[in-house]
């Protein structure tokens, strides 16, 4: 049974940081891409950053220059660094992990956290 518990979110003043995890645990053999979404109410969800199993990134334009996608291979988590935080980052974020599992090395699926909220607010 593979699990992604996200962690780190809260509430922040605009111009703070916020750094969010997301570890996978269970019987995972590999990793492939690891993302960040996030949606906000009446939106919907989008993609913020993600990064191969080679670390190369890509990001929403929005975040660009603010937030860093990084990832702990040894660890199984996945990091976002968030700078600068605006109002308009306030959304719920997720974490998305493609992976395979002990149980069927050859077959990767998508597994997804359960979100933790972030707010951006004075």
């Amino acid at each position: 049974q593979v699990q992604l518990v996200e962690s780190g979110g809260g509430l922040v003043q605009p111009g703070g940081s916020l750094r969010l995890s997301c570890a996978a645990s269970g019987n995972i053999f590999s990793i492939s891409a690891m993302t960040w979404y996030r949606q906000a109410p009446g939106n919907e969800r989008e993609l913020v950053a993600r990064i191969t199993s080679a670390g190369s990134t890509n990001y929403a334009d929005s975040v660009k220059g603010r937030f860093t996608i990084s990832r702990d291979n040894a660890k199984n988590t996945v990091y976002l660094q968030m700078n600068r935080l605006k109002p308009e980052d306030t959304a719920v974020y997720y974490c998305n992990e493609v992976l395979s599992t002990d149980v069927d090395r050859s077959i990767f699926r998508i597994y997804w956290g359960q979100g933790t909220q972030v707010t951006v607010s004075s």
